[in-house]
Protein backbone atom coordinates (compact mmCIF):
# COMPACT_ATOMS: atom_id res chain seq x y z
CA UNK A 1 0.00 0.00 0.00
CA UNK A 2 1.02 3.98 -0.68
CA UNK A 3 2.53 4.90 2.79
CA UNK A 4 0.04 6.84 5.28
CA UNK A 5 0.37 10.36 5.91
CA UNK A 6 2.66 10.91 8.63
CA UNK A 7 5.38 8.23 7.34
CA UNK A 8 8.70 8.92 6.23
CA UNK A 9 9.83 7.85 3.00
CA UNK A 10 7.65 4.86 3.26
CA UNK A 11 9.42 3.93 6.51
CA UNK A 12 7.50 3.26 9.63
CA UNK A 13 7.58 6.97 11.45
CA UNK A 14 8.77 10.42 11.02
CA UNK A 15 11.77 11.91 12.24
CA UNK A 16 10.04 13.91 15.57
CA UNK A 17 10.14 17.90 14.95
CA UNK A 18 10.78 17.47 11.45
CA UNK A 19 14.53 17.49 11.83
CA UNK A 20 16.83 16.46 8.97
CA UNK A 21 17.75 13.15 9.19
CA UNK A 22 21.77 12.70 9.74
CA UNK A 23 24.06 11.21 7.30
CA UNK A 24 25.51 7.56 8.82
CA UNK A 25 28.85 8.52 7.76
CA UNK A 26 28.40 11.48 10.02
CA UNK A 27 27.15 9.69 12.92
CA UNK A 28 28.59 9.86 16.14
CA UNK A 29 28.04 6.84 18.46
CA UNK A 30 30.27 8.04 21.90
CA UNK A 31 28.39 7.94 24.70
CA UNK A 32 26.55 11.65 25.40
CA UNK A 33 26.35 12.15 21.78
CA UNK A 34 23.09 13.36 20.57
CA UNK A 35 21.67 10.21 19.41
CA UNK A 36 20.75 10.65 15.27
CA UNK A 37 19.33 8.40 12.65
CA UNK A 38 20.77 6.68 9.59
CA UNK A 39 19.97 7.74 6.50
CA UNK A 40 18.48 4.80 4.53
CA UNK A 41 17.47 4.47 1.30
CA UNK A 42 15.49 2.42 -0.55
CA UNK A 43 17.28 -0.46 -2.22
CA UNK A 44 18.81 0.50 -5.50
CA UNK A 45 20.55 -0.99 -8.16
CA UNK A 46 23.21 0.63 -7.72
CA UNK A 47 23.52 -0.51 -4.74
CA UNK A 48 24.28 -3.95 -5.43
CA UNK A 49 27.90 -3.80 -5.76
CA UNK A 50 28.71 -2.61 -2.32
CA UNK A 51 25.87 -5.09 -0.65
CA UNK A 52 27.51 -7.53 -2.07
CA UNK A 53 30.59 -6.99 -1.20
CA UNK A 54 29.96 -6.15 2.97
CA UNK A 55 27.46 -9.32 2.84
CA UNK A 56 30.31 -11.66 1.50
CA UNK A 57 31.90 -10.52 4.58
CA UNK A 58 29.23 -11.48 6.56
CA UNK A 59 28.92 -15.13 4.34
CA UNK A 60 25.61 -15.88 5.87
CA UNK A 61 23.74 -18.68 4.99
CA UNK A 62 20.22 -17.36 5.43
CA UNK A 63 18.23 -15.67 3.13
CA UNK A 64 17.52 -12.33 4.44
CA UNK A 65 20.82 -11.66 3.45
CA UNK A 66 20.71 -11.40 -0.09
CA UNK A 67 20.64 -8.08 -2.39
CA UNK A 68 18.05 -9.67 -4.52
CA UNK A 69 15.96 -10.37 -1.78
CA UNK A 70 16.23 -6.84 -0.08
CA UNK A 71 15.58 -5.58 -3.78
CA UNK A 72 12.56 -7.63 -4.99
CA UNK A 73 10.60 -7.79 -1.64
CA UNK A 74 11.34 -4.06 -1.14
CA UNK A 75 7.65 -3.01 -1.02
CA UNK A 76 6.32 -5.66 0.59
CA UNK A 77 8.95 -4.64 3.89
CA UNK A 78 9.87 -1.40 2.88
CA UNK A 79 13.36 -2.00 3.00
CA UNK A 80 15.85 0.49 3.73
CA UNK A 81 19.80 -0.19 3.90
CA UNK A 82 22.61 2.42 4.36
CA UNK A 83 26.23 1.52 4.81
CA UNK A 84 27.94 2.58 8.16
CA UNK A 85 31.88 2.05 8.71
CA UNK A 86 31.81 -1.40 6.81
CA UNK A 87 28.55 -2.31 7.94
CA UNK A 88 25.41 -2.93 5.75
CA UNK A 89 22.35 -1.57 7.74
CA UNK A 90 18.56 -2.86 6.85
CA UNK A 91 15.69 -1.40 8.11
CA UNK A 92 12.38 -2.83 7.53
CA UNK A 93 8.78 -2.82 8.53
CA UNK A 94 6.85 -6.59 8.63
CA UNK A 95 4.39 -8.31 10.75
CA UNK A 96 6.35 -7.48 14.12
CA UNK A 97 6.71 -3.46 12.87
CA UNK A 98 9.73 -1.57 12.44
CA UNK A 99 12.77 -3.74 12.92
CA UNK A 100 16.37 -3.79 12.12
CA UNK A 101 18.51 -6.52 10.40
CA UNK A 102 21.75 -7.37 12.25
CA UNK A 103 24.35 -5.48 10.89
CA UNK A 104 26.39 -7.45 7.78
CA UNK A 105 30.18 -6.68 7.17
CA UNK A 106 33.04 -6.16 9.96
CA UNK A 107 34.30 -4.25 12.25
CA UNK A 108 32.81 -3.29 16.12
CA UNK A 109 29.65 -4.97 15.86
CA UNK A 110 28.82 -3.27 18.98
CA UNK A 111 28.76 0.25 18.19
CA UNK A 112 26.77 -0.50 15.04
CA UNK A 113 24.05 -1.87 17.42
CA UNK A 114 24.51 1.03 19.41
CA UNK A 115 24.00 2.78 16.20
CA UNK A 116 20.81 0.97 15.39
CA UNK A 117 19.59 1.82 19.39
CA UNK A 118 19.71 5.44 18.38
CA UNK A 119 18.47 5.33 15.52
CA UNK A 120 15.13 3.18 16.83
CA UNK A 121 15.25 5.54 19.65
CA UNK A 122 14.77 8.49 17.06
CA UNK A 123 11.89 6.60 15.56
CA UNK A 124 10.23 6.42 19.01
CA UNK A 125 10.51 1.92 19.02
CA UNK A 126 12.51 0.10 20.51
CA UNK A 127 15.35 -1.34 19.16
CA UNK A 128 13.95 -4.66 17.70
CA UNK A 129 16.41 -6.97 15.56
CA UNK A 130 14.77 -9.92 13.34
CA UNK A 131 16.22 -12.93 11.62
CA UNK A 132 18.69 -13.30 14.34
CA UNK A 133 20.58 -17.00 14.02
CA UNK A 134 21.67 -18.50 17.02
CA UNK A 135 25.80 -17.48 16.47
CA UNK A 136 24.39 -13.46 15.99
CA UNK A 137 22.01 -13.85 19.34
CA UNK A 138 25.02 -15.14 21.28
CA UNK A 139 27.44 -12.64 19.98
CA UNK A 140 24.48 -10.15 20.87
CA UNK A 141 24.46 -11.83 24.48
CA UNK A 142 28.48 -11.37 24.45
CA UNK A 143 27.97 -7.27 23.81
CA UNK A 144 25.02 -6.86 25.64
CA UNK A 145 24.33 -9.37 28.27
CA UNK A 146 20.95 -9.80 29.67
CA UNK A 147 19.01 -6.40 27.74
CA UNK A 148 17.83 -8.56 25.20
CA UNK A 149 14.71 -10.91 25.02
CA UNK A 150 14.66 -13.62 22.40
CA UNK A 151 12.29 -15.55 20.35
CA UNK A 152 12.55 -18.07 17.46
CA UNK A 153 10.46 -17.42 14.59
CA UNK A 154 9.94 -21.01 13.37
CA UNK A 155 7.62 -19.41 10.62
CA UNK A 156 11.15 -17.95 9.35
CA UNK A 157 13.57 -20.80 9.62
CA UNK A 158 14.83 -21.49 6.32
CA UNK A 159 15.36 -25.31 4.69
CA UNK A 160 18.59 -25.95 3.62
CA UNK A 161 19.41 -29.28 1.38
CA UNK A 162 22.78 -30.87 0.73
CA UNK A 163 22.66 -29.83 -3.14
CA UNK A 164 23.51 -33.55 -4.08
CA UNK A 165 20.81 -35.32 -2.69
CA UNK A 166 18.36 -32.78 -4.23
CA UNK A 167 20.14 -33.42 -7.90
CA UNK A 168 20.18 -37.19 -7.05
CA UNK A 169 17.42 -37.72 -5.04
CA UNK A 170 19.44 -41.06 -3.80
CA UNK A 171 17.98 -43.39 -0.58
CA UNK A 172 14.92 -44.50 0.97
CA UNK A 173 13.25 -41.38 2.08
CA UNK A 174 13.56 -39.96 -1.34
CA UNK A 175 11.83 -42.37 -2.88
CA UNK A 176 8.61 -40.88 -3.36
CA UNK A 177 10.53 -37.94 -4.99
CA UNK A 178 11.40 -40.61 -7.59
CA UNK A 179 8.49 -42.05 -8.35
CA UNK A 180 7.03 -38.69 -9.29
CA UNK A 181 9.53 -37.65 -11.17
CA UNK A 182 8.97 -40.49 -13.43
CA UNK A 183 5.38 -40.65 -13.65
CA UNK A 184 5.75 -37.09 -15.39
CA UNK A 185 8.44 -38.43 -17.99
CA UNK A 186 5.84 -41.28 -18.69
CA UNK A 187 2.95 -38.65 -18.93
CA UNK A 188 5.44 -36.09 -20.79
CA UNK A 189 7.56 -37.96 -22.90
CA UNK A 190 8.18 -34.44 -25.10
CA UNK A 191 9.34 -32.32 -21.66
CA UNK A 192 12.60 -30.68 -22.02
CA UNK A 193 14.83 -28.17 -19.55
CA UNK A 194 16.76 -25.21 -20.50
CA UNK A 195 18.21 -22.26 -19.03
CA UNK A 196 16.44 -18.74 -18.51
CA UNK A 197 17.34 -16.52 -21.29
CA UNK A 198 15.95 -12.77 -21.52
CA UNK A 199 13.91 -13.79 -24.85
CA UNK A 200 12.31 -16.88 -22.43
CA UNK A 201 11.51 -14.66 -19.45
CA UNK A 202 8.60 -13.33 -20.68
CA UNK A 203 6.71 -16.68 -21.34
CA UNK A 204 7.77 -17.54 -17.55
CA UNK A 205 6.04 -13.86 -16.61
CA UNK A 206 3.18 -15.59 -18.74
CA UNK A 207 3.32 -18.50 -17.30
CA UNK A 208 3.22 -17.07 -13.65
CA UNK A 209 0.10 -15.37 -14.50
CA UNK A 210 -1.62 -18.46 -15.03
CA UNK A 211 -0.62 -20.20 -12.42
CA UNK A 212 -1.23 -17.19 -9.44
CA UNK A 213 -4.97 -17.13 -11.76
CA UNK A 214 -5.20 -20.71 -10.71
CA UNK A 215 -3.95 -20.29 -6.97
CA UNK A 216 -6.19 -17.69 -6.61
CA UNK A 217 -9.20 -19.67 -7.23
CA UNK A 218 -8.02 -22.26 -5.36
CA UNK A 219 -6.65 -20.60 -2.19
CA UNK A 220 -9.60 -17.81 -2.37
CA UNK A 221 -8.86 -14.32 -0.95
CA UNK A 222 -7.13 -15.01 2.53
CA UNK A 223 -4.26 -15.72 0.33
CA UNK A 224 -4.21 -13.03 -2.16
CA UNK A 225 -2.30 -10.42 -0.17
CA UNK A 226 0.73 -12.64 -0.14
CA UNK A 227 0.12 -13.95 -3.75
CA UNK A 228 0.10 -10.83 -4.78
CA UNK A 229 3.14 -9.28 -3.16
CA UNK A 230 5.04 -12.57 -4.46
CA UNK A 231 4.02 -11.75 -7.51
CA UNK A 232 5.09 -8.10 -7.29
CA UNK A 233 8.86 -9.67 -6.45
CA UNK A 234 8.63 -11.82 -9.07
CA UNK A 235 7.70 -8.82 -11.58
CA UNK A 236 10.80 -6.80 -10.28
CA UNK A 237 13.17 -10.01 -10.26
CA UNK A 238 11.94 -10.61 -13.90
CA UNK A 239 12.55 -6.86 -14.79
CA UNK A 240 15.85 -6.67 -13.49
CA UNK A 241 16.70 -10.48 -14.47
CA UNK A 242 20.48 -9.27 -15.99
CA UNK A 243 21.46 -6.49 -13.23
CA UNK A 244 20.43 -8.88 -10.30
CA UNK A 245 22.74 -11.44 -11.46
CA UNK A 246 19.97 -13.58 -11.41
CA UNK A 247 19.90 -17.18 -13.19
CA UNK A 248 16.89 -20.05 -13.80
CA UNK A 249 15.73 -22.75 -15.47
CA UNK A 250 12.62 -23.55 -17.03
CA UNK A 251 10.82 -26.86 -18.27
CA UNK A 252 8.55 -27.29 -21.39
CA UNK A 253 5.93 -29.68 -22.13
CA UNK A 254 5.01 -29.55 -26.09
CA UNK A 255 6.89 -26.06 -26.06
CA UNK A 256 4.92 -24.43 -23.83
CA UNK A 257 6.22 -23.62 -19.94
CA UNK A 258 5.09 -25.55 -17.00
CA UNK A 259 7.85 -25.03 -14.68
CA UNK A 260 10.03 -22.59 -14.10
CA UNK A 261 12.49 -21.78 -11.07
CA UNK A 262 14.92 -18.58 -10.41
CA UNK A 263 17.59 -17.83 -8.03
CA UNK A 264 21.19 -16.62 -7.54
CA UNK A 265 24.40 -17.58 -5.74
CA UNK A 266 23.92 -16.35 -1.27
CA UNK A 267 26.85 -17.20 0.42
CA UNK A 268 30.36 -19.39 -0.20
CA UNK A 269 29.04 -22.35 -0.17
CA UNK A 270 25.07 -21.88 -0.45
CA UNK A 271 22.87 -21.02 -3.34
CA UNK A 272 19.63 -19.10 -3.24
CA UNK A 273 16.56 -20.57 -5.05
CA UNK A 274 14.06 -16.92 -4.91
CA UNK A 275 10.80 -18.31 -7.03
CA UNK A 276 9.85 -21.90 -8.06
CA UNK A 277 6.50 -22.15 -10.01
CA UNK A 278 5.11 -25.31 -11.81
CA UNK A 279 1.31 -26.04 -12.49
CA UNK A 280 0.17 -28.31 -9.55
CA UNK A 281 -1.93 -30.54 -12.15
CA UNK A 282 0.95 -32.16 -13.75
CA UNK A 283 2.10 -34.75 -11.23
CA UNK A 284 5.76 -34.72 -10.84
CA UNK A 285 6.32 -30.95 -12.00
CA UNK A 286 7.57 -29.29 -8.70
CA UNK A 287 9.72 -32.68 -7.99
CA UNK A 288 11.19 -32.24 -11.84
CA UNK A 289 12.12 -28.45 -11.82
CA UNK A 290 13.69 -29.22 -8.03
CA UNK A 291 15.70 -31.85 -9.49
CA UNK A 292 17.02 -30.05 -12.69
CA UNK A 293 17.74 -26.84 -11.40
CA UNK A 294 19.72 -28.40 -9.12
CA UNK A 295 21.90 -30.53 -11.41
CA UNK A 296 22.29 -27.36 -13.30
CA UNK A 297 23.42 -25.42 -10.41
CA UNK A 298 26.03 -28.10 -9.37
CA UNK A 299 27.35 -28.52 -12.85
CA UNK A 300 27.66 -24.61 -12.98
CA UNK A 301 28.72 -23.81 -8.98
CA UNK A 302 30.75 -26.23 -8.06
CA UNK A 303 31.72 -24.99 -5.09
CA UNK A 304 27.81 -24.92 -3.99
CA UNK A 305 27.22 -27.36 -1.25
CA UNK A 306 23.45 -26.23 0.67
CA UNK A 307 20.42 -25.70 -1.54
CA UNK A 308 18.19 -22.89 0.47
CA UNK A 309 14.96 -23.25 -0.65
CA UNK A 310 14.11 -20.41 1.96
CA UNK A 311 11.20 -20.48 4.38
CA UNK A 312 7.65 -21.90 4.77
CA UNK A 313 5.47 -19.19 6.10
CA UNK A 314 4.34 -20.99 8.79
CA UNK A 315 1.67 -22.23 5.58
CA UNK A 316 0.61 -26.08 6.56
CA UNK A 317 1.22 -27.20 2.65
CA UNK A 318 4.33 -25.35 1.91
CA UNK A 319 5.95 -26.84 5.35
CA UNK A 320 4.80 -30.10 4.85
CA UNK A 321 6.44 -29.82 1.10
CA UNK A 322 9.57 -28.87 2.55
CA UNK A 323 10.30 -31.30 5.21
CA UNK A 324 9.62 -33.82 2.78
CA UNK A 325 12.83 -33.45 1.30
CA UNK A 326 14.27 -33.92 4.53
CA UNK A 327 16.49 -30.52 4.58
CA UNK A 328 20.15 -31.10 6.22
CA UNK A 329 20.27 -27.51 7.67
CA UNK A 330 17.70 -25.81 9.07
CA UNK A 331 18.87 -21.46 9.58
CA UNK A 332 16.85 -20.69 12.45
CA UNK A 333 16.08 -17.17 12.90
CA UNK A 334 14.99 -14.93 15.93
CA UNK A 335 13.46 -11.92 17.11
CA UNK A 336 15.60 -9.65 19.90
CA UNK A 337 14.02 -6.96 21.55
CA UNK A 338 16.18 -4.33 23.42
CA UNK A 339 14.81 -3.87 27.15
CA UNK A 340 14.81 -0.53 28.84
CA UNK A 341 17.57 -0.21 31.29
Amino acid sequence: RPPRQGEYDGFCLPFPHGRDMISADNASNNEGDNPCMIDFHAPALADKAWVDELLALGNYRGCDYNFTNLYVWQRAYRFGIARVENFLMTHLHGQAGCSYMYPAGSGDIAAAIRALEADAAERGEPLRLVCLTPPQMAELEEFFPGRFTCTADRDGYDYLYDIDRLADLGGKKLHAKRNHIHRFEENNPTWSYEEITPASLPECLEMDQEWYRRSLQREGEVEERDLGDEGIALRSAMEHYEALGLEGGLIRVYGEVVAFTIGDRLSADTYDVHFEKAYGELQGAYAMINREFARWVRANHPEIKYLNREDDMGVPGLRKAKESYYPDLLVEKHTAILQKA
